[in-house]
């Protein structure tokens, strides 16, 4: 009964978990929070001595309603003008421009701020409760079923499998260095 009840309860944030744990597994092939596009544009060169007017004339030349957040020189041939959720990355001797747009990934984002424990405060309790929940569901988990197919019989070798899988990558790749 307390398995039943607890997983009924831990259902959807075991859901929500698993989707973004498998999204942040694999930052390194894509980026799971936002969607970034890049598009190209051209204005004329730009030619003015300081960085308060090269800014003036790119956000004039591009036609944008107002000011940038900020701007950064990276070098003396870029500037970059940052808007929320796009940069525009102007190369000034030539006026080529491209526009990096970044654009969250609803529902996904709002999943690894809350699997990363970005919010902090009261959900840093909540993930404790449901990380407790799913110790509970684990353990109870092993003794739902009796005789062959639980813990003393197939169950028990299921368990060892899944056991043997983790300390073999502990071995094999952490100890290594």
């Amino acid at each position: 009964m307390l398995h039943r009840d607890i997983g009924y309860l831990a259902a959807t944030l075991t859901l929500a978990y698993a989707i973004s744990g498998i999204a942040v597994n694999h930052i390194a092939d894509w980026n799971p929070n936002y969607r970034i596009t890049k598009s190209f544009v051209e204005i004329a060169p730009i030619t003015v001595p300081t960085s308060p007017e090269i800014v003036a004339v790119a956000v004039a030349q591009l036609g944008l309603a107002t000011a940038p957040k900020s701007s950064f020189r990276p070098d003396p041939q870029t500037v970059q003008l940052f808007y929320p959720e796009k940069v525009y990355h102007v190369d000034l001797p030539t006026g080529k421009v491209m526009i990096e747009s970044t654009v969250p990934r609803r529902v996904l984002y709002e999943l690894n701020q809350l699997h990363l424990n970005h919010p902090k405060r009261v959900w840093t309790y909540v993930a404790d409760v449901f990380a407790v929940a799913l110790m509970v569901l684990a353990i109870t988990g092993l003794f739902v079923l009796k005789g062959k197919l639980g813990i003393t019989g197939r169950g028990g070798w299921l368990t060892a499998l899944g056991t043997v899988v983790p300390l073999i990558v502990w071995f094999w790749y952490l100890r290594r260095g």
